[in-house]
């Protein structure tokens, strides 16, 4: 996802904001009144009650999306038995559209499979590696909310969990994976993955379809391997490969096709053994060059949308009026590297490290049981974080809205924004 993705609401409506902000507001206020009466400290965790969880995942280990322009006999070979399905990840499942009607096209899938790397596998395609990877946090999930807390039950069940991902072989496969080491292939119910058109997919940045984001991160790819310093960077790994100058990569290209071989322990080439961390670095800073983190418009059409599919959850668990049946305990979202680190951005806890295979990023709603007020808390690679705009690793669920909402698009305002380049190129007569 790396080299096609970076080519080329404030919040609910208002009547709804006021009167759970007021909500909020009165429960700090008797929050605080108790605090002040017996002097508590503010977050007692043994008072905290697990409401929800939101997981954004990046799928496992896979091959490259672009081989690079090497010589045939040095380049690195992708055997097809790298494929091989592990038996304990074996999971039947079902992909609908977000109706729950038949599987939409995958335009992306279909243009890996155009690209044949030596050895006979396609680009992107997720490997027995990547495949052992989710398991392994599928068994993690399940020790943090089946077995350490009693929080989701130990078989699926499709009123508790809902389960999206975009629609790539590699992400759906991932998410099968995934939910055979939460639920050790138990289930009593259908599995469902549900994935939207690419045309309006919001789990990456669509520049396919914002117009707007797709102006604004024209030429930035480009403009970023001509910076100072990543130029330079940039001429010292190609002639230490070989390249002759003429070929077109990038850090990115480098680290898609580094990170590939080295999970997988492949023979890879010395040069890229020898610059592994610039390699790395450079390539997150041209990301961070090509999504202009002072440029907060961009950072809203990158993940706006999906920050309002987050937040949107949140709301509906919080909310008295919500029956039942339509609130899960767990949602799982099976996303990118180029979903993520926007996401970590806008959430104030990016680590400056491209998001490896497999990493995720974790939100779990609480409840205090005296005070009835609610509490975010993030997780990023198992580690837990303190988002922007909060005072701790507890955040009040309304201080956590507040800074998420300058990022968060609605639909409607999603839309007008991302339409805004394609009215000014009509009105330049272009």
């Amino acid at each position: 996802m790396i080299s096609s993705v970076f080519r080329v609401r404030a919040w609910a409506p208002v009547g709804i904001l006021t009167s759970l902000a007021y909500c909020f507001h009165r429960r700090r206020v008797a929050l605080a009144e108790q605090q002040a009466t017996d002097g508590q400290h503010p977050v007692d965790r043994g008072q905290l009650e697990l409401k929800m969880v939101q997981v954004v995942f990046r799928h496992g280990a896979r091959s490259p999306l672009k081989p690079l322009p090497q010589e045939e006999e040095e380049q690195v070979e992708w055997n097809p038995q790298l494929l091989e399905v592990p038996p304990q990840t074996q999971l039947d499942y079902t992909v609908t559209n977000l109706a729950g009607g038949p599987k939409p096209h995958s335009p992306y899938d279909s243009q890996y499979h155009e690209t044949t790397l030596k050895g006979g596998m396609f680009a992107g395609q997720l490997t027995s590696v990547g495949m052992q990877q989710m398991f392994a946090l599928g068994e993690r999930l399940r020790k943090n909310y089946v077995e350490d807390i009693p929080f989701l039950s130990p078989i699926f069940n499709p009123q508790e969990v809902f389960v999206r991902s975009t629609n790539m072989d590699r992400n759906l496969e991932s998410t099968r994976c995934l939910l055979a080491g939460l639920f050790q292939r138990q289930k009593e119910g259908p599995i469902i993955i549900h994935t939207d058109e690419a045309s309006s997919e919001v789990l990456y940045p669509n520049y396919q379809n914002c117009q707007n984001l797709r102006r604004r991160t024209r030429g930035r790819r480009k403009a970023a391997s001509l910076q100072p310093g990543i130029s330079e960077d940039l001429q010292k790994v190609k002639e230490g490969m070989g390249f002759d100058g003429g070929e077109e990569v990038d850090f990115l290209i480098l680290l898609d096709n580094m990170a590939a071989e080295q999970v997988h322990s492949l023979p890879s080439c010395p040069a890229l053994q020898r610059f592994a961390r610039m390699i790395e670095q450079r390539a997150v800073d041209t990301a961070l060059y090509v999504l202009q983190r002072e440029d907060r418009e961009s950072l809203q059409m990158a993940v706006g949308p999906f920050l309002h599919l987050l937040e949107s959850n949140l709301l509906k668990a919080v909310d008295p009026a919500t029956p039942p049946g339509k609130i899960r305990k767990l949602y799982l979202y099976a996303a990118h590297d180029v979903t993520l680190m926007p996401l970590l951005l806008t959430l104030g806890i990016f680590d400056h490290k491209w998001p490896p295979f497999a990493v995720d990023l974790t939100m779990e709603l609480y409840q205090h049981q005296e005070s009835k007020e609610w509490f975010v808390q993030l997780y990023y690679h198992g580690e837990e974080q303190v988002p922007r705009g909060c005072p701790d690793r507890f955040c009040p669920l309304d201080q956590f809205l507040n800074a998420m909402s300058v990022y968060t698009l609605s639909p409607e305002k999603y839309h007008t924004l991302c339409s805004q380049a394609h009215t000014m190129e009509l009105g330049n007569g272009e």
